[in-house]
């Protein structure tokens, strides 16, 4: 796959099928736009997606993101929203950037996609200039779930929630975080838990605060587990956000390593304990719970 994180520098050589929009988070909504995309792609046609990057805290990384298309289009464009591109007017856009850079010959939106400056490009204005710009517009009805329509406030909800299997099903694929393996003050371990303790991108949009069940990624193996999301404040002294996880049958030093780690239930909230014993406890009754919830997955 073509990546490319500058919208002037692209220019194709050849036709395109391009979708448009943030993707934030590439859900089942996006997806189906996608979809689209590779439906029209062929040998003379490159499958296109251009993701606006608003700059804020976002559902996946922009690695992520180059992660989850590597396989699906020919060319990924991050394209920053930069002032230059917020004031370009809806017109120019067509014919600049669609219609000279891109070379289009299908444009695949959703039925609310609004560019330009005020936003004032719709798809009405899109389906004027397919005819003199030469290429085709499809407009996409929107992914509905529990006749909500799919989107990445509706998948933040759910997250803030802690509702993973909401997520979950709103994304069409499991929720995660990855980060490198941090030196804790190794107290999991001491308490017969040995957990890794995983600082996340600044930028991961992350859910509730408290206790999932998790699936852990260590190498290329997958290992179920436990994790929690927080602060940690019944032990630490300084509060600072991690991903703390326990992998079942797996024991090995991983400090330095990346690791991911998969939401799949929310089994109680992060919560401060009155004692170290007690903490324990709890974690031992979670740790059964989530062990009991693969064994029937």
């Amino acid at each position: 796959m073509q990546y490319i994180t500058e919208i002037h520098s692209y220019q194709s050589e050849k036709p395109t099928a391009v979708t448009l929009g943030k993707f934030e988070g590439l859900h089942r909504g996006h997806q189906k736009l996608i979809g689209k995309v590779r439906e029209y792609a062929s040998e003379d046609v490159k499958s296109v997606v251009c993701a606006f990057d608003m700059g804020k805290a976002s559902l996946l990384t922009a690695r992520e993101k180059r992660e989850r298309l590597e396989s699906q289009v020919d060319t990924m464009i991050a394209c920053p929203f930069t002032k230059e591109l917020r004031e370009m007017e809806a017109e120019d856009f067509i014919k600049k950037i669609l219609s000279k850079r891109f070379r289009a010959a299908y444009v695949v939106v959703g039925t609310d996609f609004r560019f330009g400056h005020g936003k004032r490009g719709d798809v009405d204005m899109l389906a004027r200039y397919a005819g003199t710009c030469g290429y085709r517009l499809d407009v996409v009805e929107k992914e509905r779930y529990k006749d909500r329509v799919i989107s990445s406030t509706y998948v933040r909800e759910a997250l803030r929630e802690g509702d993973a299997e909401l997520a979950n099903a709103l994304l069409g694929y499991t929720y995660q975080v990855s980060g490198r393996v941090e030196h804790g003050k190794r107290l999991g371990r001491t308490l017969g838990f040995p957990t890794m303790n995983v600082a996340p991108p600044p930028e991961k949009v992350l859910p509730r605060f408290g206790v999932y069940a998790c699936r852990i990624r260590v190498g290329q193996a997958w290992y179920p587990g436990i994790g929690n999301v927080g602060v940690k404040p019944t032990v630490a002294e300084e509060p600072k956000v991690l991903t703390e996880a326990y992998a079942f049958d797996f024991d090995g030093d991983v400090y330095g390593e990346e690791v991911t780690v998969e939401f799949y239930a929310f089994v109680r909230p992060e919560q401060k304990f009155a004692s170290v014993e007690e903490l324990k406890a709890r974690v031992d009754a979670n740790i059964r719970y989530c062990r009991e919830y693969f064994s029937r997955a």
